[in-house]
């Protein structure tokens, strides 16, 4: 079962699959380090739920929940997840 990163829940790892949308938002993603096989934490999300803050390669990023269901990802345990951010 394929999941997107948009409904990943606070505070869960997981690592992105394939990146869909269009060929702007493609380009933009990877150029932020959004790539296949890269690890991310979703921290926060906004109160209104839009934009969501992101963990990855040892920054933080903010994402529109919309921008981030072109993202398909798999869940990863914490540990994992926590030695290769």
């Amino acid at each position: 079962m394929t999941k997107t990163l948009n409904e990943v829940k606070p505070g869960r790892t997981c690592k992105v699959v394939n990146i869909g949308g269009t060929n702007i938002l493609k380009n933009r993603l990877l150029c932020m380090g959004v790539t296949p096989g890269t690890i991310i934490e979703v921290v926060k999300a906004a109160p209104l739920g839009d934009p969501l803050e992101l963990k990855i390669r040892r920054y933080n990023l903010a994402l529109r929940k919309s921008e981030a269901s072109d993202i398909f990802i798999e869940d990863v345990s914490e540990s994992e997840g926590a030695s290769e951010s």
